[in-house]
């Protein structure tokens, strides 16, 4: 079954036909079932899992949108789990860890992590941060009719080799081929893709992709582009597209006449 993200705010007035999925996996039952909760509130769909491999057993019978995954947990550890559902389903993870423990989050980040969250919650923190990566799940594919209406009118853009579907949110390299890239890779691309050739700051490009402001988004925003570069560059230590302004940010070269 497929399900579309509820992404309309809870003060929004306006209902979804179905709403969001979202799994919590939290060994700590009173943490677990408060963020559940206060999700459930917001007008999300929420299971949870105590573990690892409740979770695993949950999944095979379910799907979901994105799951809120504890990075120190007995047994199989969160970053293990997230790894194995990104194998399975396209999903948004968020990674939750202690305080204090950046290096998990800076693993995580490099594993694919959309974000991440730091252990006590604020809970209208983690609703926020919830908010934000669900607006970065792609929509369930269309029927072939209305796909072929709707063509004419998708954003496509080329850089080199690549080809990007700005809406369908993906890329294809040489022959066809679909890159695989994960969602939060695939947003700091289309940043870049549709402000080409200016100069971008980090705080702008965390700006545009929905962060929530804190002081690791500096750090998450270099991670990505690290990633989207072993993937779009012929030599990712010397990229031709995604350049380094040393001590002012980031900048996306398109040679006039790409990009259409």
């Amino acid at each position: 079954m497929m399900f579309i993200p509820n992404l309309l705010s809870a003060e929004s007035g306006s209902e979804s036909i179905v709403r969001a999925r979202i799994v919590i996996v939290e060994d700590e039952p009173d943490l677990r079932d408060a963020v559940a909760e206060y999700l459930s509130a917001s007008g999300y769909d929420v299971a949870t899992a105590e573990s690892a491999s409740a979770a695993r057993t949950l999944l095979e019978t379910q799907s979901f949108h994105l799951a809120i995954l504890d990075i120190a947990m007995p047994g199989e550890d969160g970053l293990s789990l997230g790894r194995w559902l990104r194998s399975k389903m396209p999903i948004g993870i968020i990674y939750a860890t202690a305080a204090g423990t950046a290096l998990d989050r800076i693993v995580g980040l490099e594993l694919g992590a959309d974000d991440y969250i730091v252990k006590p919650y604020e809970l209208r923190e983690v609703l926020a941060r919830v908010r934000s990566v669900l607006r970065r799940v792609p929509q369930p594919a269309e029927p072939q009719g209305a796909k072929a209406e709707t063509t004419a009118n998708r954003r496509f853009m080329s850089f080199g080799p690549f080809h990007a579907d700005l809406d369908g949110r993906f890329v294809t390299g040489t022959n066809g081929t679909v890159i695989d890239m994960a969602k939060s890779e695939f947003d700091v691309l289309e940043v870049f893709l549709t402000r080409a050739n200016r100069l971008l700051t980090r705080a702008a490009i965390s700006e545009a992709i929905g962060f929530v402001e804190d002081p690791e988004s500096s750090r998450a925003v270099d991670i990505r582009i690290m990633r989207l570069r072993k993937k779009i560059e012929a030599d990712p230590a010397n990229p031709k597209f995604l350049r380094t302004v040393r001590g002012e940010g980031y900048i996306f070269s398109l040679p006039t006449g790409e990009g259409n």
